[in-house]
């Protein structure tokens, strides 16, 4: 492991970067999408029915039925599931900040599938191919792709997961989890994680309040809403952070660090941290940049789960710095 510059693996060698070619992207970057009609079908649905679930959370709230069970099995679901992304999906699986025992990679490939952000070597891959190509041609979701704001905004948001022509490749971006037997199996079994991550809720709200009103509520406060958030919380860190915040350090990317957003995301909204060093297990580096995903991997160090976390020396923070901040 390297613990400096972008993780974007070649086929040929997982821990380098594929260097983007003078002309841009090649077609060998892209994964063909195999039933695109039934790719947006599903994408459109994970995407809408959550916001349908709005209407009736804005009822219950109108009859005073809403439950302090509701919300807690919406942090219940909310917390490790955003974490299985944040410290699962990105900095442990996309960036190798550290290394983990092979329960603790099962655990966070599992919650993060959970979460239905889409299969995890296809979100890896994905993201990986931001990386190598950022803010330029062949960035799966840069803000910066089209003309307008609000167009650039929405690509990135949203816009972006409906479309087929920049999907990375996974033999390309990802062989490293191809070859891996557990990540390949929780990868094949994506939809048994989509069902569980409906079913937890759906019991909790039965166990928690004893009938089948509360596990209903459940779903729709730990599955809908659950969904609605944490999706356009992750969402954001490819949009707004692209085009809002403030930055210190020389990249040659639009990214920016969000710190409102921070609280939510787990951390992942000090984007800018991020993309100046991107394997670096922490994305907050000032100690008043709040980064829960962090405390996590450190917490998990203390019990032995996981080892050689990639941390960023001040030294080298101060070398990155652009000359204004010196």
């Amino acid at each position: 492991m390297t613990p400096t510059g972008t993780l974007a693996p070649a086929p040929e060698d997982p821990t380098t970067r594929p260097q983007a070619p003078v002309d841009g992207p090649t077609a060998e970057d892209v994964q063909p999408t195999k039933n695109e009609a039934l790719d947006r079908f599903l994408t459109g649905t994970v995407t809408v029915v959550p916001f349908l679930a709005l209407f009736i959370v804005a009822r219950q709230v109108w009859g005073d039925w809403l439950r302090w069970s509701d919300i807690a099995v919406f942090f219940i679901m909310y917390i490790p599931l955003g974490l299985g992304i944040t410290v699962g999906f990105h900095r442990l699986f996309t960036h190798r900040s550290f290394k983990a025992k092979p329960w603790v990679r099962a655990t966070f490939a599992i919650l993060g599938s959970m979460a239905i952000e889409g299969p995890i070597i296809s979100w890896v891959a994905d993201h990986r191919k931001h990386h190598a190509f950022s803010d330029k041609p062949g960035d799966p979701h840069s803000p910066h792709a089209h003309d307008g704001v609000l167009r650039g905004l929405l690509h990135a948001h949203v816009g972006w997961l409906f479309l087929h022509t920049e999907r990375a490749n996974r033999e390309r971006y990802a062989p490293d989890l191809l070859k891996d037997p557990i990540i390949a199996w929780v990868d094949k079994t994506f939809v048994l994680w989509v069902f569980a991550g409906l079913a937890l809720p759906f019991g909790l709200g039965w166990l928690i309040g004893g009938d089948i009103h509360h596990a209903w509520t459940g779903l729709l406060w730990g599955g809908a809403v659950r969904m609605l958030v944490l999706h356009h919380v992750t969402y954001s860190i490819n949009s707004l952070c692209h085009f809002f915040g403030r930055r210190r350090f020389d990249v040659d990317d639009h990214s920016k660090n969000l710190a409102w957003l921070a609280p939510f995301s787990f951390g992942e909204s000090w984007h800018h941290n991020h993309h100046a060093f991107p394997t670096s297990a922490a994305h907050g580096l000032k100690w008043w940049e709040f980064d829960i995903s962090a405390l996590v991997i450190r917490g998990l160090k203390r019990i032995g789960a996981v080892t050689e976390i990639v941390e960023i020396t001040p030294e080298r923070q101060a070398k990155k710095l652009v000359s204004s901040e010196r």
